[in-house]
C-alpha cells in the first residue's frame, strides 16, 4: 500500500518538474492543486511542500544551466536576495488566509497566468524556441554591454530588487515559485532574452523556494512522509525530461500547451471553491 502511494505521488510530481524544465516556471501552479486535490493536503501544508518540490526540481535544473554558463549571475543575486527576504513574510501572511479564499485567489491567478501565456504565445510565432529574436527589449532598464554582460546600474538594481521582493511575497502566500513572473520580468528589464531568462529563473526559484521551505520547517509547517518523497522524486524526473525536450519543441507550442493546463487548473480550483471543496 505504501509502495502504491509512492508510485502515485511520483507520477503526480512528473508534470511539476516537466513544466519547470520546459518553461522555467509554473511548476507550483500544478503542484499546489495536486497536493490539495489528489493528495489531500490543506493549503498551509501544500504551500511549503510545493516550495520544497519546486526548489529541489529547480536546483537540478540550475546545475544544468550553470554548467552551460547560461545564468546571468548579478541579476539572479539581487532578485533572489530580496525574494528570499520576503518569502517567510509571505508564508506567515498565507497562514492567515481562510482556505476558501486561498482556493479562489489561486484559481483566479491561474486563469490570469493562462490568459497572459496564451496571448504571449500568439504573438511569438516567429520566435525560435528559447531565442530572443523578435522580442521588444527597447525599454529595458538593464542594458547589455557589447560583450553580452549586463551594464549593472542603480536603476537596474532597484527594479530587480522590487521584482524580487514581490515574487518572494507571492511565493510565500500561494506557494507558487514565481517563474511565470520572473521570466517575463527578466526579459523585459534586462534584455537577456528567453533562453538566459529561463536559465536564470531556475536559480532564482531554487533560492526563494528553499528559503521558504526552510522557514516553514522551522515553524513546523513542513512535514515529510513517503508520499511527499515520491512527489519530489517525480518532480526531479520531470525536470530532467523537460530540460531534454525544451530545445526540441517550438516555443509557442510550449506556451500554449502550458496555458491550457494552467487554465484547467484555474477552472478546477474555482469550481472547488463554488462547491465548497478544500474548505
Amino acid at each position: 500500500m505504501v509502495l502504491e502511494a509512492f508510485i502515485v505521488a511520483l507520477l503526480l510530481g512528473l508534470p511539476v518538474g516537466l513544466a519547470l524544465g520546459l518553461t522555467g516556471g509554473g511548476g507550483s501552479l500544478l503542484a499546489v492543486p495536486l497536493l490539495m486535490g489528489v493528495m489531500g493536503y490543506a493549503p498551509d501544508q501544500a504551500v511549503p511542500l510545493s516550495l520544497l518540490v519546486v526548489a529541489l526540481s529547480s536546483a537540478l535544473g540550475s546545475v544544468w544551466v550553470l554548467q552551460a554558463r547560461q545564468v546571468a549571475v548579478r541579476p539572479v543575486l539581487v532578485f533572489a536576495a530580496f525574494g528570499l527576504a520576503t518569502a517567510p513574510l509571505g508564508l506567515q501572511l498565507g497562514t492567515w488566509l481562510p482556505a476558501s479564499l486561498f482556493v479562489l485567489v489561486f484559481g483566479l491567478l491561474s486563469l490570469l497566468v493562462a490568459a497572459l501565456m496564451w496571448r504571449q504565445a500568439g504573438g511569438a510565432e516567429v520566435v525560435p524556441p528559447r531565442a530572443s529574436a523578435g522580442l521588444d527589449t527597447s525599454a529595458a532598464v538593464c542594458r547589455l554591454r557589447d560583450d553580452g554582460q549586463l551594464r549593472f546600474t542603480a536603476p537596474c538594481a532597484a527594479v530587480l530588487a522590487l521584482a524580487g521582493a514581490a515574487t518572494g511575497l507571492l511565493t510565500g502566500v500561494l506557494g507558487v515559485g514565481g517563474g511565470f513572473v520572473i521570466v517575463p520580468m527578466l526579459v523585459a528589464v534586462t534584455q537577456l532574452g528567453i533562453h538566459r531568462a529561463v536559465a536564470s529563473s531556475l536559480l532564482i526559484i531554487t533560492v526563494i523556494g528553499f528559503g521558504g521551505a526552510v522557514s516553514a520547517a522551522i515553524t513546523g509547517q513542513l512535514a515529510l512522509e513517503p508520499m511527499t518523497v515520491g512527489f519530489i522524486a517525480g518532480g526531479l524526473g520531470g525536470m530532467v525530461g523537460g530540460r531534454l525536450l525544451a530545445p526540441r519543441l517550438p516555443g509557442p507550442w510550449l506556451q500554449r500547451g502550458f496555458a491550457v493546463a494552467i487554465g484547467i487548473v484555474g477552472v478546477y480550483m474555482i469550481w472547488q471553491r463554488l462547491n465548497g471543496g478544500f474548505a
